[in-house]
């Protein structure tokens, strides 16, 4: 009772040890003298009273709690089991189940005190469910069934909070206003957070003040300062802590890093780093050279620091301009038109700058724009001369006399100098040398004569160089137009071919004509055509478009009479001088038909009218005749050539090979098998045969060997040759006959190694000197002298 008595009084601290509150039952248990617990119900009071009551005997204990992380030497106590059966005899026996028996937990059999043998995690397991019974030892019957109770961990503050990123990456842009968001960083903590405060997380800022501030509760960091300029620094580094125990002393704590990155905004004008700049260029660059660069300094970046250059003025603006290079972001002062050292020293524009985007939350910070002066200094060369015109023109009559003065070209100096110039043409554009020109003055003249309708045009090339310095040299293209003078007569456009009927009558047209003339007239032609005498037979009619008609004054021609008729002319011109000239029409006399169409004309005057007369065609005639007599003669010498002897060579040779183009009786035709019969044909004559004759011998022939008397080729050859005529199966006619005959042998016999001694020393060379002045230099190799001599020599 004592027992009980004391634990009323401490009822007050059920709230700080987390016990329900008032008016919650609550589940006692009560130690009696004898060690039993005994269970009470009790109910928590409004007025801190307790009421307790009585409750049925069973099992006391539903619930244990066991601190993590134990780091005693003996098996920390759970608490302790025991069933209101057990008598206290030691019959009881008590048995542990389920998560962890055995193993983490275990108990007692005797006395139901529940151990754990294990240092335990509450965040690998926070909680362990098991089940108890207790069974009478001597009868092994259970006293009563299993109850399921459960072991919590409590918690300890063994975990430092952890963030999700070790290092977190942010930007933000430039010039932002205090408290913009910048990033949010967030930690976890392992530890319990539903009991006390080891998870309960603070966030705080250790690196990165003044700029940046952190938000303690949630971790979102803010710009803590205005007016960051990226400029002046683009680059932050944040560092912010994370700790539990809602940031107490003796809580654990994580960091982590956050590189902030300052983004660009056009909020700096572009500026040049110079009020003035100096350039210089060659008078003589060309159209588009660049004569520098310069470049304005803008501290943005990206399409915040692109540019554009112009020239606002300037007393160069005409000759100088500027591009813009997208890539380096530079102005290019370039020649727009050459410039000229003799007329202008110094070339000055005024350049502005400018951004190609603006950010109109920042124009109060401008202008965007500034301006230089750029002084571009011409250098002076030594130019070649120039001409007054880009080209001459001069205008000639063609009848000017040679030696005259068409026209004048001049030129100078342009440099300062001012050197004298001197002229040439350019002999390849004049081949013909028409024009001379004075190397001082420039002034053309004719060389020649000048005629309109041989070429209306000729272009010359005109050279001017220094006298000083010849190198220096242009050219300028003159043209020389020839004018047109009437000195050509008006004549027939074309030949005429007319003729007129034998049955014609009087005023009928046989002909109209035209006329044509080389010169041109300003105004354009006017031909007046007439006859120069009256004529019995024709008249002519001028229709006064530089065409007449040509007509007959009388009727009835008679071919036989005359065969053709010729009309003289007369045309002229209206140009002055006047020119006029005579041309004749040939008009000839044809037999027609009633319609009035030729139907023939005499030989004489179709001749005549070819431009071809009697004496002309039969010299034509001649000749071909000469022709073909020349052909036919060359024809019969070309039969009667002489054929090639057989065989020219008048060397003795072995094989004769005979060609022939013409068949005839074979061997009989030619002497050629026997060459001594070559040399003297008599010699063979009583031993030539017919091989056209079939011998009567019907038995075959044996042909015996070469005899040995054959001593001589002439011999041998001829017993062949007598052999094969007489040999019924000799080949037919025109068959070719082959003589091999090597001789009778040399006096020295066979030189032949294979039937000579096997040893050296049975050789003997004495005979050699008894063939002939031919083997002396042999002897001489192979006689030795002496012993030593003679084994050399055998040895050789």
């Amino acid at each position: 009772m004592m027992m009980m008595l004391m634990m009323i009084r401490f009822l007050w601290l059920f709230p700080l040890l987390g016990l329900p509150p008032s008016g919650s039952p609550v589940m006692l248990v009560v130690r009696s003298r004898g060690g039993a617990l005994h269970p009470l119900s009790q109910t928590l009071q409004p007025e801190g009273r307790v009421v307790l009551h009585r409750s049925k005997r069973d099992w006391m204990w539903r619930q244990f709690f066991l601190s993590e992380e134990y780091m005693g030497n003996n098996y920390q106590y759970v608490g302790k089991l025991r069933s209101d059966k057990d008598r206290g005899d030691g019959t009881a026996r008590y048995v542990l189940s389920g998560e962890g028996a055995g193993t983490i937990f275990r108990i007692d059999e005797k006395s139901g005190d529940l151990h754990a043998t294990q240092r335990l995690d509450r965040e690998e397991k926070a909680s362990y469910t098991l089940q108890a019974q207790a069974f009478n030892k001597n009868t092994g019957l259970p006293l009563e069934p299993a109850t399921e109770f459960i072991v919590k961990i409590h918690d300890i503050n063994d975990n430092e909070p952890k963030f999700t990123k070790d290092v977190y990456a942010a930007s933000v842009p430039e010039m932002s206003d205090v408290g913009t968001f910048v990033i949010e960083v967030n930690a976890t903590d392992a530890d319990d957070a539903s009991y006390g405060n080891s998870a309960r997380l603070v966030y705080s800022i250790l690196q990165g003040q003044p700029y940046f501030s952190v938000e303690p509760e949630t971790g979102i960091v803010r710009i803590a300062l205005s007016n960051m300029d990226r400029e002046v620094r683009k680059e932050y580094q944040v560092v912010i802590q994370a700790k539990d125990m809602a940031g107490q002393m003796g809580g654990l704590s994580g960091t982590t890093m956050v590189n902030v990155t300052l983004t660009d905004v056009n909020d700096s004008p572009p500026r040049f780093a110079y009020s003035s700049y100096h350039l210089s260029a060659y008078e003589s660059a060309e159209i588009g050279f660049t004569v520098g660069r310069i470049k304005a300094n803008d501290g943005d970046e990206g399409e915040n620091a692109e540019m554009k250059y112009r020239i606002v003025d300037g007393d160069g603006k005409d000759s100088l301009d500027i591009i813009t290079d997208e890539i380096t972001q530079e102005g290019v002062i370039v020649v727009r038109k050459q410039l000229d050292y003799e007329s202008r020293r110094v070339y000055t524009i005024k350049v502005e700058v400018s951004n190609t985007n603006t950010d109109p939350n920042f124009l109060h910070l401008g202008p965007f724009s500034d301006t230089a002066t750029v002084k571009v200094t011409a250098k002076d060369v030594d130019e070649p001369p120039v001409f007054s015109r880009p080209q001459f023109v001069i205008e000639v009559n063609e009848d000017t006399p040679k030696g005259s003065i068409i026209g004048t070209v001049t030129a100078w100096d342009p440099d300062s100098t001012d050197y004298p110039v001197q002229f040439a043409i350019d002999q390849h554009t004049d081949p013909d040398r028409l024009f001379h020109i004075d190397p001082r003055n420039g002034s053309i003249t004719t060389l020649k004569s000048l005629d309109r309708e041989v070429s209306k045009w000729h272009n010359i090339s005109v050279l001017a160089s220094e006298i000083n310095n010849p190198r220096q040299r242009s050219r300028v293209p003159v043209l020389i137009k020839v004018l047109d003078v009437n000195d050509n007569a008006p004549e027939f456009a074309m030949s005429y071919d007319t003729f007129v009927c034998e049955n014609v009558k009087s005023g009928q047209i046989i002909q109209t004509i035209s006329a044509i003339d080389t010169d041109e007239p300003l105004i354009g032609h006017k031909f007046v055509f007439s006859l120069s005498a009256t004529n019995p037979n024709f008249t002519i009619f001028d229709n006064e478009d530089n065409t007449a008609r040509i007509l007959t004054r009388r009727s009835g021609f008679n071919r036989q009479d005359v065969s053709a008729y010729y009309l003289p002319v007369v045309i002229s011109d209206n140009d002055y001088p006047i020119q006029s000239s005579t041309s004749t029409l040939t008009i000839r006399v044809c037999g027609c038909d009633s319609s009035g169409s030729m139907r023939s004309c005499s030989v004489d005057a179709l001749l005549l009218s070819a431009g071809l007369s009697t004496g002309a065609l039969v010299a034509i005639l001649l000749c071909i005749v000469i022709l073909l007599m020349i052909v036919v003669l060359f024809s019969a010498l070309r039969k009667q050539r002489r054929k090639e002897p057989l065989i020219i060579s008048k060397e003795d040779v072995r094989d004769n090979v005979v060609s022939y183009n013409d068949e005839g009786g074979g061997e009989e035709d030619t002497q050629a098998f026997d060459i001594g019969t070559l040399r003297h044909p008599e010699v063979m004559e009583s031993n030539k045969m017919r091989r056209d004759i079939i011998p009567e011998m019907l038995f075959p022939y044996h042909r015996p060997s070469p005899m040995n008397e054959c001593s001589d080729v002439r011999d041998f050859i001829s017993s062949r040759l007598q052999e094969n005529d007489t040999d019924p199966s000799a080949p037919p006619y025109d068959s070719l006959a082959t003589y091999a005959y090597e001789g009778n042998g040399s006096t020295a016999e066979s030189l032949s190694s294979l039937e000579s001694s096997l040893t050296e020393g049975d050789h003997e060379y004495d005979y050699l000197s008894t063939w002939g002045p031919q083997f002396k230099k042999l002897a001489d190799m192979y006689i030795g002298k002496d012993t030593g001599t003679s084994g050399l020599a055998k040895k050789v």
